[in-house]
């Protein structure tokens, strides 16, 4: 009776093996196809790729930077505008002639 026993516990054990290859193999197809629809989605939704966002990102830092360092060029020639005026008969400064 035990070679009997041995032979089924082996069955036993070769189905429950192959039921869980079997599991992965639906897990796997199953991952797949989500990736598939994730992919469809943002393709459908017009997102842009990691890439891209941080090629912008370093475009607006680019020109938030060059942005400052002209108004500080702005602030220090109006500055000097300033200090260049001459002083009317009044004690004022000319109105600038823009």
């Amino acid at each position: 009776m035990s070679i009997g026993s041995n032979r089924l516990f082996d069955e036993l054990s070769r189905l429950a093996t192959d039921a869980i290859g079997a599991a992965e193999g639906v897990r796997r197809e199953a991952g797949a196809v989500a990736r598939g629809q994730i992919d469809r989605l943002t393709q459908t939704l017009d997102l842009v790729s990691r890439e891209e966002f941080e090629a912008v990102r370093d475009m607006a830092i680019a020109a938030r930077e060059e942005n400052d360092r002209l108004a500080a060029r702005i602030a220090a020639l109006e500055a000097r505008l300033g200090e260049a005026r001459p002083v009317s008969a009044a004690g004022g400064a000319d109105a600038p002639t823009d």
